[in-house]
């Protein structure tokens, strides 16, 4: 059994060598097209300057690509075995953004709707996350917020989940399983997908 584990995760390691030279092969062919920058406020530019920064991953980059969720143009899908989150387009297009999602132990899955839109949002941490860890505390919208540039937070009818697509403090876990459950984007990735999508946009999370 541990064979096969280290066997497995070999192989795992191994793919996350090939992955970004196999995205940046479909890049050249034309499969994926490069999403540039949104603009950002003066307000942005000044709390992202003081933000940690990290080398992005071809394979977790923003791309315009072919949907591969089938769903209805204006819904977000969540895949978080692949870390990646979709924005579908009309015309069989997508927005594809790379993410970290929860660990296996506070991981979500279900569908839900934004509720909320936030720019710079104070983190108030709930109490099932101060009862498990209790060193966390209340931090102020900016750059200390692990919810970074932007929050969208999720409710099923009008109960919040407690789930968020948010900004990240920490951009070099993008592509990981490492949060308490929400699901983290880069900074610029957060505020383009803020920018396009509206409350009450649909959210699958599988």
């Amino acid at each position: 059994m541990r064979e096969r584990a280290g066997r497995g995760e070999q192989m795992s390691r191994m793919l996350r060598g090939v992955l970004p030279a196999i995205a940046v092969a479909m890049l050249a062919a034309g499969c994926f097209k490069v999403v540039p920058d949104p603009q950002v406020s003066a307000l942005d530019a000044k709390y992202m300057a003081l933000m940690p920064d990290a080398p992005i991953d071809p394979h977790f980059a923003r791309y315009e690509v072919q949907d591969p969720t089938g769903e209805k143009p204006g819904t977000i899908v969540v895949e978080t075995r692949d870390r990646q989150l979709y924005y579908v387009l009309p015309g069989g297009r997508a927005v594809r953004y790379g993410v970290a999602v929860g660990d296996e132990a506070y991981g979500w899955t279900g569908t839900a709707e934004i509720a909320r839109k936030a720019e710079w949002p104070n983190w108030n941490p709930p109490a099932e996350m101060i009862k498990r860890w209790p060193h966390v505390h209340p931090v102020e919208g900016g750059p200390n917020s692990p919810l970074g540039a932007r929050a969208l937070y999720l409710h099923q009818g009008n109960k919040d989940t407690l789930y968020r697509i948010h900004g990240t403090n920490e951009p070099e876990k993008i592509g990981q399983a490492v949060s308490s459950g929400c699901i983290r984007m880069r900074n610029l990735d957060v505020v383009d997908l803020f920018n396009r999508v509206p409350v009450g946009t649909k959210v699958i999370v599988r």
